[in-house]
């Protein structure tokens, strides 16, 4: 699996990541939960077609410590607005998981010139009191895995230090990344996502793992319902919340085969 190539933006005066592969249309992703501390196989097979470009959230595995000075859910959006046009996204296709597919959804409803069409993977942002989503934060970490994908390897492998890689600074990183996303959503990740919805011009697909044990299916049919733009839902089978890292195969070709 070839690296890909990696540049540096400022967001508020923070040095953040950007990673770049491949060839044609722009596509972006926005990562779940965790972040991307490595380039995953589900980014190799967009990028067969696309030219992939994955920018860090604050706090993220190559998002330094930007989630620091952000104190409300309009610091954060804006720093993502930001991060989409810095990053070259701006009027691109863009995939959201998880946390990242909360942010996807904020700017192309707020946004609405900034996504072409949209893809979002079990995002964050949604709590229904009768079907409520799990608190990753009251987890042990030792759960974690399991919570994110359906086979708890993946998500450790994904995790995994690197050979060569700083010992002191890795696992900092990868704690900083759960303490980033607590700041947006703790604790119940409930950000009123669904007023905002009915916004989204964009076409959207919306991915859920058949075994999200994170976020409950029936938040699908209450994101379709609300998109006044055209919706298609896909349950991969198989897959667990972050269904890019269990199923990235499917979900790829989900995705190609929705945005053309």
């Amino acid at each position: 699996m070839n690296e890909p190539d990696t540049s540096i933006i400022d967001i508020n005066g923070f040095a953040t990541r950007v990673w770049r592969k491949g060839t044609g249309p722009r596509i972006g992703f926005l990562a779940g939960y965790g972040g991307l501390p490595r380039w995953v196989p589900f980014l190799d097979r967009l990028a067969e077609t696309r030219t992939v470009i994955v920018p860090s959230l604050p706090g993220f595995p190559g998002g330094d410590r930007g989630h620091t000075i952000l104190d409300s859910h309009l610091d954060w959006l804006l720093a993502v607005r930001d991060l989409v046009d810095k990053a070259d996204l701006a009027g691109a296709d863009l995939v959201g998981s998880s946390v990242g597919g909360s942010f996807a959804a904020e700017v192309a409803a707020i946004w609405p010139d900034k996504v072409k069409r949209l893809a979002l993977i079990a995002p964050f942002g949604l709590f229904d009191e009768k079907d409520p989503a799990t608190d990753p934060w009251a987890q042990k970490p030792d759960d974690i895995a399991g919570l994110m994908t359906a086979d708890p390897e993946i998500y450790k492998k994904l995790k995994e230090m690197p050979a060569g890689a700083n010992s002191i600074e890795w696992p900092i990183e990868q704690t900083r990344a759960a303490e980033a996303a607590a700041r947006i959503f703790w604790p119940l990740g409930n950000t009123k996502l669904e007023r905002r919805l009915p916004l989204i011009n964009a076409p959207t697909l919306i991915l859920w793992g058949e075994k999200d044990r994170l976020m409950p299916r029936s938040y699908a049919a209450t994101i379709a319902n609300a998109i006044k733009a055209r919706t298609e839902t896909r349950i991969i089978a198989g897959a667990g919340h972050l269904a890019e890292l269990d199923k990235p195969d499917e979900v790829a070709t989900a995705i190609l085969g929705f945005m053309g």
